[in-house]
């Protein structure tokens, strides 16, 4: 009797070329795979929709906790000490609790400003929190307790809407690739469609999910933010018997894309719409009554096919490959040229891993169907009857038809499916760790060989995941630079891109110096641009940031290809300084690259950066706090409330304190011997390493015109507050002696203000005559500029003439301000202005001033006094630590707690506002100065 093996034994005869030969194939077993993928594989053949781990776009990472009863919290975090980034300790949310009978089985991510995280249990109970300040503390946003309870109501398939472009424009803007020219390179940008409905208030959106009964629920806000849901049954599930196993969604034109995949091995396709309910014409009488949303959804089947080609008992399948594991739907997408439109296509992946004893090895099956249109013919007879009778018309609408695309075969368990750049481009992750790139139009793979002439990607120049190893689900970061993996033991391991093959360079003349500064530049720009987190970007790049160009060379990048204004030598007003958001970014990243540990002194480029940040921060908070918007100006007045003029008070403090700590330190300059002697054209270009070597940024301060404009708003604001103060002062004056009024008096409101004019009236520099001092200074420099640049312009070769001498001047003085912004050496323009300004108007400005007291004031609130006498008596007497928000001291005292930045370590008390004002002003500091994601620590954990 013959054996019957269980599993055949593959051996290729057309591979033996002889007895001996090397050409035989000997099949061995293969290698088995944990126990936990091949359970991790069971629940992605059960339900669509398992995910454990998210990473959403401001930055916190949530996971399902073990035994699936809770949810934990983590992010990307700064050592203080160090300046090292790691992964945080898990936060356990405890809005959100289950039992082991019902788990939490899926964690899906809204790409909102303030992401809202939907929570979803084994019989698709729905919870939605939002994360509107700390990445580890959020707020309820919908319970899941009058949810029904029934096994049948599982969620297979879940959604978050798009959100729509904030430039209302119907496109987002790509970034890239960058094309080498010479040493450096240039960028292109692109334009990609956004489709799809949208929650009609700007940056909401709304939960979708499908069950496995076939019932579309829809969890939506409504303008009042009282969430409410609508829910339909799909038409496309005509069978009580026959149960959805799996469902995916994606954004069509104006409608919906809905694939799902049932227990019959079906693949169906369907549309569905979302009509908001508004009226076509807004009650003018009633705004708000007209904006209530009463949303309604319309399905509509567009085709259907078998998802199992061959069925199960095909010889070629065996039972693991008979079942799904992912199930996704690509919207239609313009290809690169811009001028033709891919189809619709459903993806469908089938894996299995390999078992012990078993010769079959690891296998994904990715089947692929595209959407497209047919045209129907009607019969002959029909057509001839239609002749007869006008009334009938022979012309019928078109059908979609589901049309396959011949399979892809990996040797590997795919355990993730994702996309990014706007659909454009594929990742698949596998269990062993590894990633791969492939193109949308064509799924071949992407960044398989190195090329440093168009850069697009970090992977492209050489750049891979440090530390692969087996994992069971993978979720990736916002710019796709790292991602968190839960390995065999269920941990979580935070893995990153790095560069393997030695050192980078140290100048653009290296090669792969200047195609890693390219593909830096590409990634990180869209993270800025739509306001994504990219503190995973500012850890990869960290070994970098001692090597002496690497800052500036990508900030300048940075600048350059989001075209960042940081010319402001002409402005007078402030408004568009303050209210530059990208420079802000840039500013937020060369702070975060100059920071090396709270006992460690700051580099240059980062001691300027922090201060600007620091500066644009009061600024921003004075003026809110002194121009409500009208909008809301009946119902607020911030200037009436104590602790509000208690916060511009010690912001009014921080600021003269920088003012005079900035003076001393070109009092310091003045008095150097060795500086004064570099004011000459032999030895110019030696101040910007003097003054790097000493540290001291005061000059390029006041020379940069992005940092003077801030000293100039402040100044302004300190003046407002001044006479601000005065008035409140002179107020209660008179109040007091009106004995009618007694009653009226607001005992801490005045003492907020009687310290206010206190701080105002006592600095140890004159605001008014420094804010002229500035404005010399700025007169000086656009002198300069307008008598230098347009010589220098026509000295070159092919020098421009007519209109475009004007555009070479702009472009020559952008030039300049970007090199003082990046702490460079000034241009050869101002040795002239600076050599009047410290023989004349700064010895001119000592008269008005008391040196001495200048000299041996305490600057400890300023943080910026990090020579090494300095550390040592921080190290000996602890840390000082001031709060960001009120420039204040923080108090260490029980039953208070503390944010901290996860970007720069700053800190600021968790505060809450009883008042109306203080809310709204506090409100503005949602964030860190520097951009950066607030953390909130344990209420026990003390500041180190």
């Amino acid at each position: 009797m013959p054996i019957m093996l269980e599993n055949p034994m593959p051996v290729g005869l057309q591979d033996v070329d002889d007895l001996f030969g090397d050409g035989v194939g000997l099949s061995l077993p293969a290698r088995p795979q944990s126990k936990q993928l091949h359970q991790r594989m069971e629940e992605l053949r059960s339900r669509g929709c398992c995910q454990s781990v998210a990473w959403s776009r401001t930055g916190t990472i949530a996971s399902i906790g073990a035994g699936g009863q809770n949810v934990e919290l983590r992010y990307l975090q700064r050592n203080p000490a160090t300046g090292n980034w790691d992964l945080s300790e898990p936060t356990i949310c405890h809005l959100v609790k289950t039992t082991p009978s019902t788990p939490i089985v899926h964690l899906a991510w809204a790409a909102t400003s303030i992401p809202d995280l939907a929570v979803i249990d084994s019989i698709g109970r729905v919870t939605v929190i939002s994360f509107s300040i700390c990445l580890n503390h959020p707020y309820l946003q919908r319970k899941w307790d009058g949810d029904s309870v029934d096994d049948m109501h599982a969620v297979m398939g879940a959604y978050w809407l798009n959100i729509a472009p904030s430039n209302q424009q119907p496109y987002n803007v790509m970034y890239g690739p960058a094309n080498k020219h010479g040493h450096g390179y240039t960028y292109e940008s692109s334009f990609a469609p956004a489709g799809g409905p949208t929650h009609p208030t700007p940056g909401k959106s709304a939960f979708f999910s499908v069950t496995s009964n076939g019932s579309l629920r829809m969890i939506w806000s409504q303008n009042t933010n009282r969430v409410e849901e609508t829910t339909i049954e799909l038409e496309s599930v005509n069978s009580s018997e026959d149960q959805v196993t799996h469902a995916a969604f994606a954004s069509e034109k104006k409608f919906l894309l809905l694939a799902l995949a049932t227990s019959s091995k079906q693949l169906r396709l369907a549309k569905v719409e979302v009509q908001w309910g508004l009226p076509a014409q807004p009650d003018k009488v009633n705004p708000q009554q007209s904006r209530v949303l009463n949303p309604s959804l319309h399905e509509k089947h567009l085709a259907t096919t078998n998802w199992l080609q061959g069925g199960p008992s095909d010889q070629n399948q065996d039972a693991y490959m008979s079942e799904l594991t992912h199930l996704e739907v690509l919207p239609s997408i313009m290809d690169n040229t811009g001028k033709n439109t891919a189809a619709p296509v459903v993806v469908s992946i089938r894996s299995r891993a390999a078992t012990e004893g078993s010769y079959q090895m690891a296998q994904s099956i990715i089947d692929r169907w595209e959407a497209v249109e047919q045209k129907q013919n009607l019969h002959s007879a029909f057509e001839q009857l239609g002749n007869r009778r006008n009334s009938i018309s022979s012309d019928m609408p078109n059908t979609m038809q589901l049309r396959k695309i011949s399979s892809i075969i990996i040797h590997k368990v795919v355990i993730g499916f994702q996309v990014m750049n706007f659909g454009k481009v594929l990742i698949l992750s596998f269990a062993d760790g590894s990633v791969e790139y492939r193109d949308r139009f064509t799924f071949e793979e992407l960044y398989t060989t190195e090329d440093t002439t168009k850069v697009a990607s970090l992977r492209q120049v050489g750049w891979t995941f440090a530390d692969e190893g087996p994992c069971q689900q993978v979720a990736f970061s916002p710019t796709y630079c790292s991602m968190i993996q839960i390995n065999d033991d269920g941990n979580l391991k935070w893995s990153k891109l790095h560069y393997p093959m030695g050192d980078i360079g140290n100048s653009m003349l290296d090669a792969h110096y200047a195609a890693s500064i390219a593909g830096l530049t590409v990634t990180a720009a869209p993270a800025m641009y739509y306001q994504c987190n990219y503190d995973d970007i500012l850890a990869i790049v960290s070994p970098y940031t001692t090597k002496k160009r690497f800052p500036q060379d990508w900030i300048s990048e940075l600048i350059r290809i989001l075209k960042i204004q940081v010319d402001y030598s002409e402005d007078t007003h402030h408004d568009s300084l303050v209210r530059n958001a990208s420079l802000q970014s840039c500013l937020s990243i060369m702070n975060a690259l100059g920071y090396r540990g709270e006992l460690n002194s700051r580099s240059f480029t980062g001691k300027f950066s922090m201060l600007s940040l620091n500066v644009r921060n009061v600024v921003v908070l004075i003026t809110i706090a002194s121009n409500t918007p009208l909008t809301i100006k009946e119902k607020l007045s911030p200037l009436d409330e104590p602790e509000v003029v208690e916060t511009l008070a010690g912001c009014a403090r921080w600021s003269l304190d920088l003012i005079a700590w900035l003076i001393d330190c070109l009092f310091e300059l003045m008095n150097d011997d060795k500086f004064m002697e570099l004011l000459v054209p032999q030895r110019f270009n030696e101040i910007a390493p003097y003054l790097h070597q000493k540290n001291n940024i005061s000059l390029h301060f006041l020379l940069s015109s992005s940092s003077r404009g801030f000293l100039s708003a402040i100044c302004r604001r300190l003046g407002h507050l001044e006479a601000l103060s005065t008035r409140a002062i002179e107020f209660y004056r008179r109040q007091s002696a009106d004995p009618s009024a007694s009653g009226k008096l607001a005992p801490r409101l005045q003492q907020a203000y009687q310290r206010m004019q206190h701080v105002t009236t006592s600095g140890l520099v004159k605001v008014a005559e420094f804010e002229k001092l500035l404005a010399v200074l700025g007169g000086d420099i656009r002198q300069a500029y307008q008598t230098f640049l347009p010589a220098l312009v026509k000295a070159q070769q092919n020098a421009p003439q007519g209109k475009q001498i004007d555009m070479a001047v702009k472009t020559a003085r952008i030039q300049f301000e970007l090199a003082l912004l990046l702490s460079a050496s000034p241009p050869p323009a101002f040795l002239q202005v600076m050599v009047k300004f410290f023989n004349k108007d700064l010895k001119a400005f000592r008269n008005l001033t008391d040196p001495a007291q200048l000299f041996f004031a305490d600057y400890d609130l300023l943080e910026v006094q990090d020579d090494k006498r300095s550390l040592a008596a921080k190290k000996a007497k602890g840390m000082m630590y001031v709060d960001v928000f009120n420039r204040m001291e923080l108090k260490t005292s029980t039953g208070r707690q503390w944010r901290r930045c996860c970007r720069c370590a700053a800190v600021m008390e968790d505060v809450f506002g009883s008042r109306p004002g203080f809310t709204f002003v506090l409100g503005q500091q949602r964030k860190c100065s520097c951009s950066g994601h607030w953390s909130l620590l344990a209420k026990d954990q003390a500041l180190p």
